[in-house]
């Protein structure tokens, strides 16, 4: 797929069917990746229209090889050149041979990702291996911001919602849900060394971060934090709710599931007592259909609306500019047409695979 042109002209029948046969093989693998990645990103995935669970698939193949290639590599500087190195090519139509990055290369000149989302997001992946501090909470949703909220941008542009409104309240959720994994993960993250607790917030109250870091017990003043952090992905989960109004009706479902999913993984926190140091809480197979199923309807209501206009937290303002920038009035108007299922049975799909990974998660333990 070398020297492939992504002009504006239209390719030929044959260019076509050579690049529809190859995205396909391409396709392929990204999905075998996905499969071995994040359960329930390739769950919630299938919730998705095809023409934009496709280009989703690609989106996260990638992502997950950058983020290995950071964190696993020796060297991370040189780990970090050679991504930046790999997205000139992919944004010169010239990807290397790596599936993942010419599954790539088609969505973001077909959808007009900008390349500044992607660097984000990278940005955000050699904070972590750099063992980045964060202070304060703005800190926190910068963090968030690099490695979710760029991420809730290109898809909002995968989705076809490009306005600064939509962009904005798609950056806001994924920085909503990063604060959901940051809470449901503290201990995880402290025996990694890693804190995403804001430092400020343990001064606050005499605490030596430090001092936890090396020896993290559950108390009191922890599941005060915990609330802490979800108390502010709440209110941004609220604000995310408001950008369902700029999607068409078939992607509603899918984001509103991933939303309510994520939200009650701070209810069943708050069910076990706040505490993530000491086990890590998960939502039950049974709930999970139980709100996607109360997701659906928004496809076919029409999304509550702010009585005011709001405007984009100050940790994402970035990535809205990046996007109102470079904003390209033709993409998305060819989008990928394959056959699709319709929501209903997409549904039933999921019943099957939600089943089938919580039986493999039992015989795993």
């Amino acid at each position: 797929m070398s020297n492939l042109s992504f002009g504006r002209a239209e390719p030929s029948m044959h260019q076509s069917s050579v690049l529809s046969e190859s995205l396909s093989y391409d396709l392929e693998a990204c999905t075998e990746l996905m499969r071995g990645g994040s359960k329930s990103f390739f769950a919630a995935s299938k919730l998705l229209p095809v023409r934009a669970r496709a280009p989703a698939i690609a989106l996260y193949a990638f992502c997950r090889l950058a983020d290995d290639a950071i964190d696993l590599g020796e060297d991370q500087d040189q780990a970090m050149q050679d991504l930046k190195s790999r997205l000139s090519a992919i944004y010169a139509g010239r990807p290397i041979a790596i599936d993942a990055d010419r599954a790539l290369t088609v969505v973001v000149h077909r959808y007009g990702i900008p390349c500044g989302l992607l660097e984000a997001l990278l940005d955000g992946f050699l904070w972590d291996s750099q063992g980045r501090r964060y202070d304060t909470l703005a800190d926190v949703e910068a963090y968030g911001a690099r490695v979710a909220g760029a991420v809730g941008a290109m898809m909002s542009l995968i989705m076809g919602a490009s306005s600064d409104t939509a962009i904005a309240r798609a950056c806001e959720l994924g920085v909503a849900m990063q604060l959901t994994n940051i809470a449901r993960d503290i201990g995880e993250d402290a025996r990694n060394g890693r804190l995403y607790i804001p430092r400020a917030w343990f001064r606050e109250i005499g605490m030596d971060a430090d001092d936890w870091l090396a020896n993290p017990v559950f108390d009191a003043r922890i599941a005060g934090f915990t609330q802490r952090l979800l108390l502010r992905a709440d209110a941004l989960y609220r604000r995310g709710e408001f950008g369902l109004a700029e999607l068409s009706w078939d992607c509603r479902p899918a984001i509103q599931a991933a939303r309510l999913v994520y939200a009650e993984i701070g209810r069943q926190l708050e069910r076990s007592g706040l505490n993530s140091v000491d086990k890590r809480s998960v939502v039950s197979t049974a709930r999970k259909l139980a709100l996607i199923a109360r997701a659906a309807a928004v496809a076919v209501k029409v999304p509550a609306l702010p009585s005011v206009a709001l405007s984009p937290v100050p940790a994402i303002q970035f990535l809205v500019d990046i996007v109102s920038r470079e904003r390209d009035p033709l993409a998305a108007q060819q989008p990928w047409t394959v056959p699709s299922r319709s929501f209903d049975e997409r549904v039933e799909w999921m019943v099957d695979l939600f089943g089938r990974l919580e039986q493999r998660e039992r015989v795993s333990r």
